[in-house]
């Protein structure tokens, strides 16, 4: 099963946006999601901060900013 991880901060409208995504295309497509605060933690505050929010697949960078559907989509039928 593909690993799915958000990278999200309090107060976040896009990580939001990004949740809502991931959500909606968890009930067709199984992943396991987990999902990261980053707010106060300074090693991943350093790390995302700036591209918020983020997401990995399989702990590799595919998303910023923005999730498009389609595209979570296409990335996760790649094995």
């Amino acid at each position: 099963m593909r690993r799915v991880t958000l990278y999200h901060a309090l107060g976040c409208s896009l990580c939001d946006r990004a949740r809502a995504v991931l959500e909606r295309v968890r009930t067709d497509v199984p992943f396991a999601l987990d999902e990261v605060d980053i707010t106060g933690v300074d090693e991943l505050e350093r790390r995302h901060r700036e591209w918020l929010p983020v997401v990995e697949i399989d702990g590799e960078r595919a998303f910023v900013y923005h999730v498009d559907e389609g595209g979570l989509r296409r990335r996760l039928a790649r094995s």
